[in-house]
């Protein structure tokens, strides 16, 4: 029960923050931006105690000049037992240190996954909604109440995470 109420309580943050875009989006829409942004957010709770060395060794790698980029992202993941990593020099917190530049930061953060996870961040055409955030002033406020959330598999494990998202593709799919 202790788990299932966890579960709500991330649920229900994640819905307050999707209450940050109504104006320059309807309910069914809202998915375009909270389901990048949910998954742009774990990715970056599961990379976080290794960035900093995933960032570092994979400069020293390519200094080297021995290695394409492709043997460059093997090397990283094996030496950090990672599946993806990102080497932006971003993360949820730190884009929040720069208000004037987000959205291009945000891009940034995002051109700086390696390309199994960049891929799949690809095929939510995000980017078109970064642009639409900002116009309408409110990317900075997402992100920040984003940032904030513990999406860390240790926090929601894999299969709690699946319910979170359907259960809010549900709410979406009611509000349309």
């Amino acid at each position: 029960m202790k788990n299932l109420d966890s579960l709500k309580q991330h649920g229900d943050v994640i819905w307050n923050i999707a209450n940050l875009l109504r104006g320059p989006y309807h309910p069914p829409p809202y998915r375009r931006v909270m389901i990048p942004l949910t998954v742009l957010r774990r990715l970056d709770c599961v990379l976080e105690s290794t960035k900093d060395k995933v960032i570092a060794h994979h400069q020293k790698l390519k200094a080297t000049g021995k290695y394409d980029a492709e043997t460059i992202e093997k090397m990283v993941n094996h030496k950090f037992v990672l599946t993806f990593h990102n080497t932006s020099e971003f993360t949820f917190s730190s884009l929040l240190g720069d208000p004037d530049n987000l959205a291009a930061n945000l891009g940034k953060f995002m051109a700086g996954f390696s390309s199994r996870a960049r891929k799949i961040i690809e095929k939510f055409k995000f980017e078109e909604e970064i642009e639409k955030l900002e116009d309408a002033n409110r990317l900075f406020d997402i992100i920040k109440q984003v940032a904030a959330v513990d999406l860390h598999p240790d926090t929601i494990p894999n299969i709690a995470m699946g319910y979170l998202f359907e259960d809010r593709v549900r709410r979406f799919n009611e509000q349309a």
